[in-house]
């Protein structure tokens, strides 16, 4: 392989690399997104208590404001017949409490304004956040739906080296290359290409999951000759092996795959037994929900 090529297969594993990150950034951004929501929610509720506790405050004032309005009248009746100026005081009282009497109402008129737009507010946060909470579900469920149905369709290979796991919001299927491929090889032998097409079949029926397929070696060196230059090389070519087998199914859109060979480095076992080496020779397919949804809701917040 030209030195030009590997290059560019690098520079490929490099921006898919990216890309997987970025995902997890994202799936990490909507929970942060998420909690935030739930303290605004939280705080919304905090102030609309203390908005409530105010308006009953200057109810009460305005209650006790009237009661003594009431009393000064009383007086200024009786006052009426034997003092104008004792008259003209009370007046001056009663024009001061009226006055008094009008800003408080004013005041409580403004504050139940305000209590009122809290309370809107409020809903409106708490209804988005419910629709938040019912999507995340929604996907949790899709998920784990999907992980059923591909165990399921993949009954026939358990215990030849195929796992299912959901985790973090995703689905991973790993297969050893036991199962896929020979020692060296990146051609897919019979048993392998059933288990992908099988897979794939579940697959065409989520068209809304994001496929990611990746390639592993363990650490020994790849001694092959021609057409390899070493383990990266050889688990980006057992990965798109297998883009191949999903891509002869008409029914999987090809914007939806994504091959990357991830070389020695990212094991999930020791290099130093050969269970462990076994173990890292795999193909890994990573499904991830798309999240257009959730997305397009955060920026409503």
């Amino acid at each position: 392989m030209s030195s030009k090529v590997y290059k560019d297969l690098e520079a490929k594993y490099n921006n898919l690399r990216k890309e997987n990150r970025n995902l997890k950034d994202d799936y990490n951004d909507l929970l942060a997104a998420k909690n935030k929501a739930e303290n605004d929610l939280d705080n919304l509720q905090k102030q609309y208590g203390e908005a409530a506790s105010s308006r009953d405050k200057l109810a009460s004032e305005l209650a006790a404001l009237q009661n003594n309005y009431d009393n000064l009248k009383s007086s200024y009746d009786a006052l009426e017949e034997n003092s104008s100026s004792a008259i003209e005081a009370n007046l001056k009282k009663n024009r001061e409490l009226l006055a008094q009497l009008e800003a408080k109402e004013q005041a409580l008129a403004a504050e139940n304004e305000r209590l009122e737009n809290l309370k809107n507010e409020l809903e409106a946060r708490s209804k988005r956040v419910q629709e938040l909470e019912s999507i995340i579900a929604s996907k949790d469920a899709s998920m784990k739906a999907l992980k059923e149905a591909i165990s399921k369709a993949l009954t026939d290979f358990e215990g030849k080296g195929l796992t299912v796991e959901q985790r973090n919001g995703k689905v991973y299927v790993s297969m050893e290359n036991k199962l896929l491929f020979e020692s060296g090889s990146w051609a897919v032998g019979n048993q392998g290409k059933k288990a992908v097409q099988q897979l794939g079949g579940v697959l065409a029926d989520n068209p809304d999951i994001s496929i990611l397929i990746e390639g592993h070696t363990d650490n020994v060196p790849y001694t092959g000759s021609g057409q390899l230059s070493g383990n990266w090389d050889l688990s980006t070519k057992r990965a798109t092996a297998i883009v191949t087998i999903l891509r002869d199914n008409p029914n999987i859109d090809p914007q939806n795959l994504t091959a990357a060979g991830r070389g020695e480095y990212a094991p999930i076992a020791s290099n130093d037994t050969p269970e462990g080496r076994a173990k890292n020779r795999r193909i890994e397919v990573i499904l991830t929900p798309k999240l257009d949804e959730l997305t397009k809701l955060l920026d409503e917040l």
